[in-house]
C-alpha cells in the first residue's frame, strides 16, 4: 500500500492525545483529527440507533432545554410555536421541558418552565401523553437533562447550556430522533431541527460525520474562540498557548497558533484539551471527601442528637430519626405537626423543638385544645376586650397568642377543636394576624406553631370534621413519635431515665429493676406507651419494700408464667436461645434483609453467618 503525504499527516495527528485542528485562509477544514471529533462529539458511541430523516407534521415532540436561547440554535417563542406553546412569559435563558405534537393545532401541548433566578435544584414534568408515559428532569446541580419514554432514557450532561430532544413518529410511536452531544457540529441543534433540517442516523454502523473540506462555522457556530481562529488564519497576529475556552458548550484548554509559509499567512492551527475528563475526576474525588464526611458525621451524630435533646429518650433507629427531624425542624421557621398515640411523648418533643430554635429564649405555650371546653377555647386562643360578654373581664384578657408572641405556641390535641374555630384558625396561620373578641383592633404575631394530635386527621377530613385546608396548613413538617411497642429495645434506657425521677419525686430511697423485671418489661404491649410505664415503675416503686423492684412488683396484663424447677436451663443454653430469637425477630422485622439486620445487631458478616448456620435459621 501506497501512502501520500496528507495519510501520513493523518496517521500521525490521529495518534495524538489532545484535538488538532488546522484551517486554510478561507476558513476551509484541513485537518481534523480523531480526538478533535470525540471532544466535540462528531464521534460518539451511541447505544441506540435510528435513521436519517427530518421532523413530520404530527411528530411528537420531547424538548429539555436548561437555558433557552443558549446553544440550541436560538430557539425562541417563534419555533416553540410549532408544538402549540404560545406563552409570553417563557422568555430566553429560562429553563423549558415540553412535549407537545409538530404542526398539529388541534392537540395541546404540556409544559414547566422556571425563570434564570428562580431555578430549584430540579425541574420535573410526568405525564401520560397520547398513550405514551413521557417525562423529563433537569438537574441544575448534577447538570443532567434526561428525557424518558415509556421505559426507554436519554441523558445529557451539560456543562452551562444545552439543548435536549426526543422525537416520536407520529404514527407508529416509535423513536426516530433523539438528541446526543456534538449536535452544534452535526448541525442538529433544537431550532433547527424544528426549522426542518436534516439530521443524521446513530448507532454503530451510522456514517461519521465528514468534516474536511467543510468551513470552520459550519461545525461550530457563534463561539468567539473559533471566531478567532478564523481571524489568525486571515492574518491576524494572535496567539495563545493553554488558555480556557468555550467550544460548542465544551470547556477546553486551547493553544492558537498562525500558520505562515514564505511570510505569508497560508492558515492556523489549533491544539485542543479536553478539561471535561479533568472536572470529571475532580468532581469524583469531592464526592469521595464528601462521603468520608458523611461518615464522620454520622459517626459523631449520635452523640450530637443525644446531647442536643436529653429529654428524648431512645437509642433505636425510630426515635434516633425523631431526633433528627426534631434537629431539622428546629432550624426553620414552618410549622411543625407531631403525629402519634397518647403518651408517646409528643409535649416533650414540640418543647424540645423550641429550646433548639432561635426562638428558645421566648415563650414556649402549651394548648391543650383538647382539655378546654368549646365555649372557652375560643377566649383562651384569642383573648377578649373588656365587656366582650357576659362574665369576661371587665378590662379584658391576652390571648394564648398574643402570650407566645415572638415565642412558640403548641396546639396539643388539634384535632378536637371544632369546625367553626379551625376557620379562624386558619386565619391566624395564614396572616399571623387576628382580632380579640369583641375587638376591633387587628393584632399581629410573630409566632412558631406547633401542633399535636393522636387522630387521624386524614379519616377526620373525610368523615368531615377537620377542614381540609387546615391540615394542609399545618403539616408543613410532620413528625411521626412511634408507639413503645415499635421500639421496645428502648425500654431500657427509659427505666434508667425515668427511674431516678421517680425515687427522687416519691423519695422511695435507691432502687433498681431486676433483670426479671426488665424481661417482663420488654412482653408488654404497651397500649398507654412512655406514660404508662412511668405510672407502671410508680406503683411498683411504691409496692418493692427492699432495693430491687421484682417481676412481682410489676402489674402488667400479660401472660407470664414464674419459672418452674423443671423449667431450668443453664445459662449457656438461655443466652443461645435468646441469641437465636433475637436474630429471628430481626429478620423478620427487616423482612429478611441480611444486610440491614447484621448493620440492626451490629455484628459483623463473618459472625453473622456463622450464628445462621449455628441455630439453623433460614
Amino acid at each position: 500500500m501506497i501512502y501520500n503525504s496528507k495519510d501520513y499527516v493523518k496517521m500521525f495527528t490521529d495518534m495524538m492525545s489532545e484535538g488538532f485542528i488546522v484551517i486554510d485562509n478561507n476558513g476551509i477544514i484541513q485537518i481534523y483529527n480523531n480526538k478533535a471529533k470525540e471532544i466535540f462529539g462528531i464521534i460518539h458511541n451511541q447505544q441506540i440507533s435510528h435513521e436519517r430523516g427530518r421532523i413530520n407534521r404530527g411528530d411528537i415532540v420531547i424538548i429539555g432545554d436548561n437555558s433557552l436561547g443558549r446553544d440550541d440554535g436560538n430557539l425562541d417563542s417563534h419555533s416553540l410555536k410549532y408544538l402549540g406553546i404560545e406563552d409570553k412569559n417563557i422568555e430566553k435563558a429560562d429553563a423549558l421541558i415540553a412535549i407537545g405534537v409538530f404542526k398539529e393545532k388541534g392537540i395541546a401541548p404540556v409544559y414547566k418552565h422556571l425563570k434564570e433566578d428562580n431555578m430549584e435544584d430540579t425541574l420535573k414534568l410526568k405525564v401520560h401523553y397520547l398513550g405514551i408515559d413521557i417525562g423529563g428532569v433537569i438537574d441544575f446541580v448534577n447538570k443532567i437533562v434526561t428525557i424518558e419514554v415509556g421505559d426507554m432514557k436519554f441523558s445529557m450532561n451539560y456543562i452551562n447550556a444545552i439543548g435536549h430532544m426526543v422525537i416520536l413518529d407520529g404514527k407508529t410511536k416509535k423513536m426516530k430522533f433523539y438528541q446526543a452531544q456534538g449536535y452544534t457540529a452535526r448541525g442538529e441543534c433544537l431550532n433547527d431541527i424544528l426549522e426542518g433540517c436534516e439530521y443524521r442516523a446513530k448507532g454503530e454502523n451510522s456514517e461519521v460525520l465528514n468534516v474536511i473540506g467543510k468551513g470552520i462555522f459550519e461545525i461550530h457556530k457563534g463561539s468567539s474562540t473559533i471566531k478567532e481562529f478564523y481571524g489568525v488564519a486571515k492574518g491576524e497576529n494572535i496567539s495563545y498557548i493553554d488558555e480556557f475556552k468555550e467550544i460548542n458548550g465544551f470547556p477546553t484548554i486551547c493553544t492558537l497558533i498562525p500558520v505562515d509559509r514564505d511570510g505569508d499567512r497560508i492558515g492556523a492551527a489549533l491544539k485542543v484539551e479536553d478539561i471535561s475528563e479533568i472536572k470529571r475526576v475532580i468532581r469524583e474525588r469531592d464526592e469521595a471527601l464528601l462521603d468520608l464526611e458523611m461518615i464522620e458525621k454520622e459517626l459523631k451524630e449520635g452523640n450530637t442528637l443525644s446531647k442536643v435533646f436529653p429529654n428524648i429518650i431512645g437509642e433505636s433507629r425510630q426515635i434516633e430519626y425523631v431526633k433528627k427531624l426534631a434537629l431539622k425542624a428546629s432550624k426553620t421557621h414552618s410549622t411543625v405537626l407531631i403525629l402519634g398515640e397518647s403518651g408517646t411523648g409528643k409535649t416533650i418533643l414540640a418543647k424540645s423543638i423550641h429550646e433548639n430554635s432561635k426562638f428558645k429564649e421566648k415563650p414556649f405555650i402549651h394548648v391543650n385544645c383538647g382539655a378546654i371546653p368549646e365555649t372557652l377555647l375560643e377566649s383562651e386562643l384569642f383573648g377578649y376586650e373588656r365587656g366582650a360578654f357576659t362574665g369576661a373581664r371587665k378590662e379584658g384578657k391576652m390571648g394564648y397568642f398574643e402570650m407566645a408572641n415572638g415565642g412558640t405556641i403548641f396546639l396539643d390535641e388539634i384535632g378536637d377543636i371544632s369546625l367553626p374555630l379551625q376557620v379562624k384558625l386558619l386565619q391566624v396561620l395564614q396572616d399571623k394576624s387576628f382580632y380579640r373578641i369583641g375587638g376591633t383592633e387587628r393584632i399581629n404575631v410573630n409566632i412558631r406553631i406547633i401542633a399535636a394530635t393522636n387522630k387521624n386527621l386524614e379519616e377526620e377530613m373525610v368523615e368531615g370534621r377537620f377542614r381540609e385546608d387546615l391540615y394542609y396548613r399545618i403539616n408543613v413538617f410532620p413528625i411521626w413519635m412511634p408507639p413503645l411497642r415499635e421500639r421496645i429495645e428502648d425500654i431500657y434506657p427509659l427505666v434508667e431515665h425515668i427511674l431516678p425521677k421517680i425515687l427522687k419525686e416519691i423519695g422511695g430511697g435507691n432502687k433498681r429493676v431486676s433483670a426479671e423485671a426488665l424481661n417482663l418489661l420488654t412482653k408488654y404491649n404497651w397500649p398507654g406507651n412512655v406514660r404508662e410505664l412511668e405510672n407502671i415503675l410508680e406503683r411498683a416503686v411504691n409496692l418493692a419494700e427492699g432495693s430491687t423492684i421484682l417481676s412481682k412488683h410489676i402489674a402488667l396484663n400479660v401472660n407470664y408464667e414464674e419459672p418452674d424447677n423443671e423449667k431450668i436451663i443453664s445459662l449457656k443454653e438461655a443466652v443461645c436461645d435468646c441469641e437465636k430469637d433475637t436474630i429471628e425477630r430481626t429478620l423478620t422485622y427487616y423482612n429478611g434483609d441480611k444486610k440491614k439486620t447484621m448493620d440492626a445487631l451490629k455484628i459483623s458478616k463473618t459472625t453473622f453467618y456463622e450464628k445462621l448456620k449455628k441455630y439453623g435459621i433460614h
